[in-house]
């Protein structure tokens, strides 16, 4: 009598795979920030992460862990900003939205047309960077210039050259080596299997329906 079935395997399998690299990486970015800065920018190795993990694995995938990150990160560093009345608050489920966000964008991004190839997966992660760095820009551009605080922030060729570009840099440097282990060590399995789609559908974004 067999306790465990394909699915049930594949779920643990997912829930123990994600929870170990999410734990991982968001300790090394806490902890090492310097070790992967440039130009004042540090490697979003968790965005990056919550992306691929939504490119490769499905829609659910990218929604859950991407949710899950940005709880994570809510509650460690959250976001500070200054309000109206000019009180520095801080912020809640800015993270949750953002990375939950970027992990929907990665799973929508051209994954049918591309066959979820990895070459393109580079792309997917330059372009929802690039989503993020400028949706950041205007709303704390627009935020602060309403509560009147918009003398410390970048001009656009500032924020361009000094913060966009080495973001966009250090996001697609840092999307190789987890390319490599969602691909190869990842929560989804692919081995024996051609047709990756079928697989993201029996056990990618159908397995989280089950927990």
């Amino acid at each position: 009598m067999r306790i465990l079935t394909g699915n049930t395997k594949s779920m643990i399998r997912k829930v123990i795979v994600y929870a170990v690299y999410i734990i991982l990486l968001s300790s090394i970015q806490v902890s090492f920030p310097d070790a992967f800065t440039f130009l004042g920018q540090t490697a979003d190795l968790v965005f990056v992460f919550v992306v691929l993990s939504g490119y490769f694995n499905g829609f659910w995938d990218g929604a859950v862990v991407g949710f899950i990150c940005g709880i994570v990160r809510d509650v460690f560093s959250p976001p500070i900003v200054v309000g109206l009345d000019r009180d520095v608050r801080v912020t809640a489920f800015i993270g949750a939205f953002t990375l939950f966000a970027a992990g929907i964008t990665g799973a929508s991004f051209f994954t049918r047309r591309m066959h979820r190839n990895i070459p393109f997966s580079i792309v997917a992660v330059i372009f929802a960077t690039a989503c993020y760095k400028i949706a950041g820009y205007l709303l704390i551009y627009g935020w602060s210039t309403l509560a009147g605080t918009g003398s410390g922030i970048y001009d656009p060729y500032t924020a361009f050259v000094y913060s966009f570009l080495p973001q966009l840099l250090l996001n697609t440097i840092a999307s190789i080596p987890l390319i490599v282990l969602l691909r190869f060590l990842g929560p989804v399995s692919f081995r024996g299997n051609v047709n990756r789609d079928e697989v993201i559908e029996r056990e990618g974004d159908g397995t989280w329906l089950g927990i």
